[in-house]
């Protein structure tokens, strides 16, 4: 028998008017990568604002305080990753199908994503996770050549140090324009704070994975790929052709 995926373990709850979105693992490694990525940005602010450094003070701690919660940063979710949901977030967010092309292509051009259907996680989702990640492990390597600058020439640990620095701000800039998204739309905090969403809210923003909670699967879960039965109805016919709904072979 095949494992059961996501959406059939958390049907009771989608029947109750409420879909189960992140698990208490999920979240937690979201709140603790949050947390330490926090602390990372303060130290960091501390060691290079002057007036904030004086005001602090104690830099030897600071310096230490930021250097191993730069190196903690992928722990919670390599810990998380025990969790079978957390593990099949990850999946869904390394990847991208037809619906995600165009939901870029209609935030580029500022026509609104609010009618292109999307699966659990947007292409915005998607593409600010994938960049948080390698950023995350660009900042780790450039932090270690500058923690143990033995490791490394001294043109290397200046080109680590530009590459540390600007990319520090680069992040502080994103992580804030994260955090205001989310203010603006209270279903993503409540998500993501409580662990569940409205079926109103899902079927606005993330309706591919409102069908796919409420058991209208059309692949496997994990692809990320289900057919928008709304504007697609033929597919939802057992043994049907996607072109013809009334099952015939095309001649």
């Amino acid at each position: 028998m095949p494992p059961r995926s996501d959406s059939a373990k958390d049907a009771p709850l989608s029947r109750t008017g409420r879909l189960l979105r992140f698990t208490a693992s999920a979240r937690w490694a979201h709140h603790a990568t949050a947390l330490l990525a926090g602390v990372c940005i303060f130290t960091a602010a501390c060691l290079y604002i002057s007036p904030l450094s004086q005001l602090v003070g104690r830099r030897p701690l600071v310096t230490v305080v930021h250097e191993w919660s730069g190196i903690a940063l992928p722990v919670p979710v390599l810990v998380g990753m025990v969790s079978r949901a957390l593990r099949s977030d990850l999946r869904r967010l390394g990847r991208f199908a037809p619906h995600d092309r165009r939901w870029l292509r209609a935030a580029l051009r500022r026509t609104g994503t609010s009618n292109i259907p999307s699966g659990k996680f947007n292409a915005g989702q998607k593409l600010y996770a994938s960049w948080t990640a390698g950023a995350g492990l660009v900042m780790v390597g450039t932090g270690l050549l500058l923690w143990f600058p033995e490791l490394a020439s001294l043109s290397v640990r200046m080109g680590a140090t530009f590459v540390h620095d600007w990319l520090a701000l680069t992040i502080a800039v994103v992580l804030a324009g994260h955090i205001w998204k989310a203010a603006g739309d209270p279903g993503a905090r409540e998500g993501m704070w409580r662990g569940t969403v409205s079926r109103t809210w899902a079927n606005r923003e993330h309706r591919l994975w409102r069908q796919e909670m409420d058991g209208h699967n059309d692949r496997d879960p994990l692809s990320d790929t289900l057919t928008d039965l709304r504007t697609n109805p033929s597919r939802t016919e057992a043994g049907g052709n996607p072109r013809d709904p009334a099952g015939a072979p095309p001649s």
